[in-house]
């Protein structure tokens, strides 16, 4: 029988930091260039797409603001994103030994997935700022907003894990759909172009995107610029909220079955 029980939730909260702990320390074990490769990929992605989006196709960033500062701020949230959803939707499966063995409450594996990707957001940082001091352009006040739009995302990755990873245990089709869905998502996402260059009459549809108003939020408080709408911003905390509830929910109703599945 499912019961909605926070307090046995709460009552284990001091795993969650050990689990952490744990995928932190395994994140980058025996790999050759370590935590280098969290600065090096949102990187690469950057200089690729300012030589397709920027030198070939023309894109320019609004306000006269050099490409690869517009881009990075979307990339390094997108990429955190990507990474904590991946994670977090495989975290049940790919912990079956842990789960079959002792008793804790489950969502603690997923949170710890979604969690853990923020050390290479924080790494990434340093590229960031490194194109504040090559272009000159000092980060705009807002930036003291960043950890609003950060813990949004971090909200909606874990809500939609929390749907995903039961998914995965009982469907292994999930692991090879997900990438693709995530690329053809951040195609749809202002990430590598400016939400003017959609139409205004279309950009109604943006808002029903939650990463439309977290990246143009991040975006807005990092360099400036466009804020998010009100209905960009609306929308990413109600399907933020509305993921997490429900997929709190059903997780916990899903969750006595995961070790006959594993």
């Amino acid at each position: 029988m499912f019961a909605l029980d926070l307090r046995e939730v709460w009552r284990y909260r001091e795993l969650a930091y050990f689990l952490v702990w744990r995928d932190v320390k395994s994140r980058y074990r025996q790999t050759l260039l370590g935590a280098f490769w969290a600065i090096f990929r949102p990187f690469a992605q950057m200089v690729i797409f300012t030589i397709i989006f920027s030198r070939l196709a023309g894109i320019k960033a609004p306000g006269g603001t050099p490409y690869p500062l517009f881009v990075y701020p979307g990339l390094l949230v997108w990429t955190y994103f990507a990474s904590a959803l991946s994670g977090g939707s495989a975290s049940v499966a790919g912990n079956g030994g842990l789960i079959t063995k002792a008793y804790f409450p489950r969502i603690y594996v997923t949170l710890t997935a979604v969690l853990a990707p923020l050390i290479d957001f924080g790494l990434s940082f340093v590229v960031l700022a490194g194109l504040f001091v090559w272009y000159r352009y000092p980060p705009s006040w807002q930036i003291v907003l960043l950890p609003f739009f950060l813990f949004l995302t971090i909200v909606i990755a874990f809500g939609l894990s929390l749907w995903l990873a039961p998914l995965t245990v009982r469907y292994r089709d999930v692991p090879y759909a997900l990438p693709f869905l995530l690329q053809i998502w951040m195609y749809v996402t202002p990430v590598i172009y400016p939400i003017t260059l959609v139409p205004p009459s279309w950009q109604w549809v943006l808002a029903l995107n939650p990463m439309t108003g977290v990246v143009s939020g991040a975006r807005w408080s990092l360099i400036g610029g466009a804020p998010p709408t009100a209905g960009q911003l609306l929308g990413s905390i109600l399907i933020g909220l509305g993921s997490l509830v429900t997929g709190y929910l059903y997780f916990r109703r899903r969750e006595p079955s995961f070790a006959d599945f594993i």
